[in-house]
């Protein structure tokens, strides 16, 4: 009861538009001065307590890398060489859509930075080559997602934040260790590695299907000016992941040298950035931080309250009983985090799901480093279908179509995401096998 009385005030809320931090702010303050005997004083302390922790400091530093690396002229150094690469194919322009935005996911890890600082530029080319508008929304809207599943991803910073610290058991009745930020960037490279080849297969079989324009193809000594171009690019993503691989940075001051290394690469190596436009880029930085910061703070509080009224160790034990195998149960999670998404931003939904369904799954033998990629997954399909797909909204400013143009424009290449997400629910080896090789889990 108790739990049908605490989502059901939180839909209440969330369905009369008010955004989905308050919403979990009241439903939690409500609550507690309604129908609980917790003392307030615990949720001032729990306040502070579930905010402090250093992972939280990674969150602005990437915010802030990606906003020096979108307004530094990075991206339009990595269409041209992903053109040079793929641009006589069929497709061309659409596959170094694809790469663009693997690549700038990569070092960014947003993807509505990705959408906006690649789709800005390749979309309009695109059209002037001659491929249908669609034809481009639905690549760009679709790959754009990859920065939810590449490191440094801030979405899977935040699974390790919401599931950090929680006691949980496993089937055996041990104890099982949370996924960490370093174990989840490692465990998403694979995974963005496989989306990414898929999604150009689907880019180049349509457009050999309607016989789309294919560009000349590229001399080597035109891919090597390019590679020289963006290599000052590409070196962020191995500081990022060589600097946490290797022990030399935790993931908290990797962003930290990011944000650094973004900054000097945009304003003194590629010149596209001058010192008057860093205030603006710090502000916007700063902006999208604390929007972040509020919903993890409000989702601390509805943690803390599912926490002390026993509601994810309830749900467990209710899904153990009904004899509701790890099949199931992965099959349940994927339709829940699926019509979340759509009314739910991701970053709201990991904050809330993650500590509900983590328990139930860990208890199930479900990996946490392998759940983590699922939600990260299935936040990669929600960016992308309507009604709150921020991809959607991103393009359509762009491209200037509608939603429910752009929702048919990405069919395609959402099937393919669709496909894919099976896939990576039920062959954990696709998320594990990294990590393991590197020696970062068992």
């Amino acid at each position: 009861m108790t739990t049908l009385i605490i989502f059901g005030l939180l839909l209440t809320l969330m369905l009369t538009g008010m955004p989905i931090s308050i919403s979990l702010g009241l439903t939690v303050l409500t609550f507690l001065f309604t129908m609980t005997q917790v003392p307030i004083e615990s949720v001032a302390l729990k306040l502070f307590t579930g905010i402090e922790k250093f992972e939280i400091m990674a969150i602005p530093f990437f915010i802030l890398a990606g906003n020096f690396l979108m307004h530094g002229g990075v991206a339009k150094r990595m269409i041209r060489f992903a053109t040079t690469l793929v641009g006589h194919w069929y497709g061309g322009l659409g596959l170094a859509g694809v790469v663009s935005c693997a690549l700038f996911a990569a070092i960014t890890g947003s993807s509505v930075a990705t959408v906006v600082a690649v789709g800005s530029i390749i979309l309009p080319a695109m059209v002037k080559q001659g491929y249908p508008q669609r034809f481009g929304a639905g690549v760009i809207t679709t790959s754009g997602a990859l920065g939810i599943l590449f490191p440094p991803s801030i979405n899977l910073v935040m699974y390790s934040i919401a599931t950090a610290g929680m006691d949980v058991t496993g089937p055996d009745g041990m104890s099982v260790s949370t996924a960490s930020v370093g174990q989840l960037f490692m465990a998403g490279v694979l995974p963005g590695l496989c989306l990414s080849v898929l999604l150009g297969l689907t880019t180049w079989y349509r457009a050999k299907k309607f016989d789309y324009p294919r560009l000349p193809r590229a001399s080597w000594g035109e891919r090597l000016q390019a590679f020289r171009e963006c290599v000052w690019g590409l070196l962020l993503i191995v500081l990022v992941i060589g600097g946490i691989y290797s022990g030399i940075f935790t993931p908290t001051e990797a962003a930290a040298m990011a944000a650094v290394y973004a900054f000097i690469i945009a304003v003194f190596v590629y010149k596209d950035m001058g010192l008057k436009d860093v205030p603006r880029v710090l502000i916007n930085a700063a902006s999208m931080s604390s929007m972040l910061l509020y919903i993890i703070t409000n989702a601390v509080l509805f943690s803390f309250l599912m926490a002390s009224e026993q509601i994810p160790q309830a749900m467990a034990a209710w899904m153990t009983a009904q004899g509701l195998g790890v099949v199931a149960f992965l099959l349940l999670t994927n339709i829940l985090l699926l019509a979340a998404g759509n009314f739910m931003d991701p970053s709201a939904i990991v904050l809330i799901m993650a500590p509900i369904l983590y328990p139930v799954a860990v208890k199930l033998g479900v990996n946490p480093v392998h759940f983590g990629i699922l939600i990260a997954v299935n936040m990669e399909v929600g960016m992308c279908h309507p009604p709150v797909g921020l991809n959607l909204y991103v393009a359509s400013g762009i491209t200037k179509m509608g939603i429910t143009e752009l929702t048919v424009a990405v069919w395609p290449w959402l099937l393919t995401m669709l496909g894919f997400l099976v896939a990576v629910t039920y062959l954990p080896g696709i998320s594990l096998w990294l990590p393991r090789m590197l020696g970062m889990m068992q």
